[in-house]
């Protein structure tokens, strides 16, 4: 949720170079997950829309190292949603030696040790729209994992399955359980599709699920076999809300990041 190019965005990234060099025995981090709402609050308008530098580039001059990134809410326009926008995104990618996004859900295997699996969970809220084939998404994923042969399975995407923010969970989110009813449900995101793909696809086989959406930092106790980190404080803060999931940390005060170490057989985070 960092595509602000705001000042807040700007220090997360000298703060991201700053821990890489200090922390990272290469001096350098290997990669950065991009979870979505990268450019606000309208996406872009074209494969070479300034935003590109203003928003991405510019902030993160510095880091020499690929971002894999997902589509959020924001890239697909505000009202009315526009495929198209998140088009441009993947297309950017080719012009782009560090945004990474061949398309819109995809995977990356790092040697032995992790699978990454890139979701658009947004196309998941927008099912009964043919183009965006959350079905396929479901069945990708569910084989990428099958055939996995990482000692870790890591998925990431927008939107959160569970939330102390103010989205909140899926299913619920916004504190909704359904839409109301006096809006057309045909032409609307619903959390409740997000809640099916999880469950379905994510629950008890990935390891972990990485989400931004809401605007601070969260590790929650894990769910349904799956750990879940919230991470969407790249460029500013929205406030906790208390929904009563529990959290081993939570943060809603400051802008930042999740900084990772992984091996085969530990993964420690450290906000």
């Amino acid at each position: 949720d960092a595509g602000e190019g705001n000042t807040a965005q700007f220090l997360v990234a000298e703060k991201i170079d700053l821990l890489c060099a200090t922390k990272s025995p290469t001096g350098s981090c290997d990669f950065a997950l991009y979870l979505g709402d990268n450019f606000y609050t309208d996406g872009v308008s074209s494969n070479n829309d300034a935003q590109f530098a203003s928003k991405f580039e510019d902030p993160y001059a510095d880091l020499d190292f690929p971002f894999y990134v997902v589509l959020g809410n924001h890239d697909y326009g505000e009202y009315p949603l526009n495929i198209l926008k998140a088009q441009y995104q993947i297309e950017y990618h080719e012009e782009s030696e560090k945004f990474y996004l061949p398309s819109r859900y995809y995977s990356v295997k790092k040697e032995t040790i992790a699978t990454f699996l890139a979701l658009d969970t947004n196309s998941i809220m927008l099912k009964d729209l043919p183009e965006t084939n959350p079905s396929e998404q479901k069945s990708w994923c569910l084989n990428e994992i099958a055939a996995s042969d990482t000692a870790w399975n890591i998925a990431f995407g927008h939107h959160p399955y569970i939330s102390n923010g103010k989205h909140g969970n899926a299913g619920g989110y916004e504190g909704l359980d359904e839409i109301p009813f006096e809006l057309d449900i045909t032409k609307i995101p619903r959390g409740a599709y997000v809640k099916e793909f999880m469950d379905e696809a994510l629950c008890g086989k990935v390891d972990l699920y990485f989400a931004g959406h809401d605007h601070n930092r969260q590790w929650l106790e894990p769910q349904c076999g799956t750990e879940f980190i919230v991470s969407g404080a790249g460029a500013k803060n929205t406030d906790l809300v208390g929904r009563g999931t529990a959290t081993y940390y939570e943060d809603d005060l400051t802008p930042g990041f999740l900084y990772v170490e992984l091996s085969a057989t530990t993964f420690i985070g450290e906000f």
